[in-house]
């Protein structure tokens, strides 16, 4: 404990060595993307909008690093497939703050590497 905050501490390996880490296991997400969000729609707005469709586990905006400003989109992950399904049909076109939303399922990216 310091000033208030728990510390953890983590021993590290050698340099040069690699520890062996059991794989990532990724539970099936049900994730949507919405794009073409109004600039001051934050992550509650955005929870708000998707919660009446049904179990919000996320609601996430996307910002930009450098500027702090919405990008204009944003990714909700829902707690079932047919609640998924009900807020792209529901949602996908609607107009949200003037603005026409775009809702669709969510791609897997794959992961950025380090080269």
């Amino acid at each position: 404990d310091l000033n208030g905050r728990l510390l953890t501490v983590n021993k590290a390996a050698p340099r040069g060595s690699r520890v062996d880490q059991p794989p990532r296991v990724f539970e099936r997400a049900f994730r949507v993307y919405v794009g073409n969000l109004p600039w001051d729609v934050d992550n509650a707005r955005l929870e708000q909008v998707f919660s009446e469709h049904g179990k919000v586990v996320e609601a996430r905006v996307v910002y930009d690093r450098e500027t702090g400003r919405s990008r204009g989109f944003g990714f909700v992950t829902m707690s079932s497939e047919t609640e998924l399904n009900d807020a792209i049909a529901a949602l996908d076109g609607q107009s949200l703050d003037g603005r026409a939303i775009r809702v669709n399922v969510a791609e897997e990216r794959p992961r950025r590497g380090f080269f």
